[in-house]
């Protein structure tokens, strides 16, 4: 539904239908008194706001009691809004609810593996099985839907808010009836789900479907295969709710786009948002930065995998912060020019929506010190003025909106089955982080200004010249077909260690490692090699490996590119390459690095010809993304740098920069430039 996307959402309420990039943020009227509103009003107007999202944590004041409803006062901010040309994204406002709920149906509390009750106090306290909650809540999300069907504000709806932050994980007695009858779906028969999760071991054989419970707390490590059946029906339990209030919406506005919050960022897992994004009408994510060596790298990573999740159509970008956020260890405020250049980096990925939380700075509750549009300086603060700017930016970049990701040569796999599982406890080293490994890939790639696309399992692998799939634990027997029809037709693979182990039930592919994959990559493992922390191997390329080793017999076919230098497998293959009869699987048997990556990944790209399309002279100092319309191409360009970067030797017309005296593109600190050219 991107056209009703573009229709509505980039329209707004002042019915311009000229394409746009939206722009706004959370706004929380009800924290403030009712002469502040004409003033949030005026200074949107001034900052350029298009859209904001309203009512996400309003439940306790639009329903004071199980009875009584108070919806005047934001009829009154809905009709300010649209007075003053401002759309509303609705939230239905379910993502927290109110005391007197939680005091007269406790029951609704989730509940940990330990058994302790998540008390309210904070926010998202109530269990996506409790079948009251569920009651409460759409009775909510109809009184809303049925309300405000008509009003011209409306643009969007928001279901709940960053579904599964803090209760993706419930342990409760509703969550155990509700795991059975989800398992009862999956294999039909106690016979069929005790081999699935290989219940003769430890004498965990289920006679009697009541006798199955999630993996609560245990003595000893709880079953592998119930703790990832677990993960998949958490989320799938999550999903179910966010169907449930979809459905009401569009039982009264079928032609109000839908949308929730994802939170496609650091260590967020337990969502599987490619399974979610089918089931809403336009994708919308949440990211923050969190300071680091590989900071604004995992930003780029994270908006790209967005664009991936949303199968490279637009996309919302719902929540990221102007300046500090409250919640870090320590909360570093954003430099000069990191406003801009963090809000242009997810439009350069397919963001045509930017918006922030929040629109003015709260003067109490836990989220006070995070930083906002209208921060507590006020108006007159260089905040302010940097997101007046930015507004500013993005409505002289109105042609870019509605186009569309281009594809890239390199597509990197990610897989939310694999990330589950390849974590668990119970393995070779519990120092594995999937998405470490992933993002190191991606990082290598920046760094010789490669392009590369995040990209799911659902997507069309064929796309992509060159497929690196990392850590790729997960492969049940048709993702193996699939990749090997990939590589044999052409494609390139590149997978690591601990790939293709497993199966769908996370069964063990028998006869060696890896696995699944062992044949299409000519390799064969007989024992894993964990490496202890701070323990490392050395390579005959020069590189160093850390994490994991493999002891590799390679087949005779196979081409060793890499050897270990020292260690335990000295002399023996460290990363390999078997040529199909169009392509080739290329394996990398230990963990590089950004910095072992780098010189390696030429040789590993080098089979299927791609190469920067960057000048040399500013490879690895600037990022190239790409969006593709009906007639024009739009190259972003990013300068990862804190120098000032002159860009020679690409043409177009400049739609966001400037260029010096000889023509060359000149790129600030941190700043974006924006290439319009035609296609053909």
């Amino acid at each position: 539904m991107i056209s009703t996307l573009q229709s509505r959402m980039l329209r707004g309420a002042d019915g311009d239908p000229a394409p746009r990039l939206a722009f706004g943020a959370d706004y929380n009227p009800e924290q403030w008194p009712r002469d502040v509103w004409e003033e949030d009003v005026r200074l949107m107007r001034e900052a350029g706001v298009t859209v904001v999202s309203v009512a996400i944590f309003s439940w306790a004041r639009l329903q004071p009691g199980p009875e009584e409803w108070d919806f005047g006062w934001l009829d009154e901010v809905m009709d300010l809004l649209h007075a003053g040309g401002i759309g509303v994204d609705l939230a239905t406002a379910t993502a927290s609810p109110p005391p007197w709920l939680t005091t007269a149906h406790p029951e609704i509390l989730p509940v940990t593996a330990n058994g302790e009750t998540l008390w309210p106090g904070a926010r998202q306290h109530w269990r996506p099985t409790s079948p009251v909650f569920r009651e409460h809540a759409l009775r909510l999300v109809r009184e809303m839907a049925n309300r405000y069907k008509d009003h011209p504000a409306l643009v969007a709806w928001h279901v709940s808010n960053e579904l599964g932050c803090h209760n993706i994980y419930d342990f409760s007695d509703d969550a155990a009836r509700a795991f059975r009858v989800w398992l009862r779906a999956r294999y039909g028969t106690l016979d069929a789900l005790n081999h699935a999760w290989g219940t003769a071991f430890w004498s965990q054989r289920y006679s009697d479907w009541e006798q199955i419970l999630p993996p609560r707390l245990a003595a000893s490590h709880p079953n592998p295969t119930q703790q990832l059946d677990f993960k998949r029906f958490s989320s799938d339990a999550l999903k179910e709710h966010l169907r449930a209030e979809r459905d009401i919406l569009r039982e009264f506005t079928p032609d109000v786009p839908v949308t929730t919050n994802f939170m496609v960022m650091g260590g967020t897992k337990g969502m599987n948002y490619p399974d979610w994004a089918e089931e809403i009408d336009f994708v919308s994510n949440d990211h923050y930065v969190h300071p680091g060596p590989q900071d604004r790298d995992e930003l780029s990573f994270s908006a790209n995998l967005v664009s991936g999740i949303a199968g490279g159509r637009p996309w919302f970008l719902m929540e990221h912060s102007t300046s500090a956020v409250n919640w870090q260890h320590v909360n570093v405020a954003k430099r000069p020019g990191d406003l801009a250049r963090d809000s242009l980096l997810n439009v350069a990925h397919g963001a045509d929506a930017v918006c922030f939380f929040q629109w003015r700075q709260s003067a109490a509750g836990a989220e006070k010190y995070h930083s906002a549009m209208v921060p507590h300086a006020g108006a007159d603060s260089d905040v302010f003025r940097a997101v007046a700017e930015l507004g500013a930016t993005l409505k002289s970049l109105a042609p870019v909106a509605g186009s569309e990701r281009e594809s890239a040569a390199v597509g990197i796999l990610y897989d939310w089955e694999s990330w589950w599982a390849s974590e668990q406890d119970s393995h070779p080293t519990a120092l594995l982080d999937y998405r470490r490994e992933a993002l190191d890939w991606y990082s290598a790639l920046l760094a010789l200004g490669v392009r590369a696309d995040l990209v799911t399992t659902r997507a069309d692998l064929s796309r992509h010249q060159v497929l690196i799939a990392p850590v790729l634990h997960v492969v049940p027997a048709e993702l193996a077909k699939e990749l090997t029809r990939y590589a044999e037709q052409g494609g390139h693979l590149v997978t690591t260690y601990f790939s293709g182990v497993v199966d769908q039930n996370d069964h063990v592919w028998l006869g060696g490692y890896p696995g699944a994959l062992r044949e299409l990559l000519g390799i064969r493992v007989e024992e894993f090699g964990p490496l202890l922390a701070g323990q490392s191997v050395e390579l005959d390329d020069g590189g160093t490996g850390t994490l994991w080793t493999d002891q590799i017999d390679a087949d005779a076919d196979t081409e060793v590119l890499v050897r270990y230098r020292s260690g335990v497998h000295a002399g023996r293959p460290a990363v390999t390459r078997r040529v199909t009869e169009r392509g080739s699987a290329s394996y990398v048997s230990t963990r590089l690095g950004v910095d072992g990556l780098v010189p390696l990944l030429p040789r590993l790209l080098e089979p299927a010809g791609v190469r920067s399309e960057l000048p040399a002279d500013v490879r690895g100092r600037v990022e190239l993304t790409v969006r593709r319309g009906a007639s024009e191409r739009f190259l972003f360009l990013v300068n990862r740098t804190d120098d000032t970067v002159p860009v020679t030797g690409l043409d177009g017309e400049i739609l966001l920069g400037s260029s010096d005296e000889g023509g060359a593109l000149v790129l600030g600190p941190r700043q974006v430039a924006v290439l319009r050219r035609p296609l053909g």
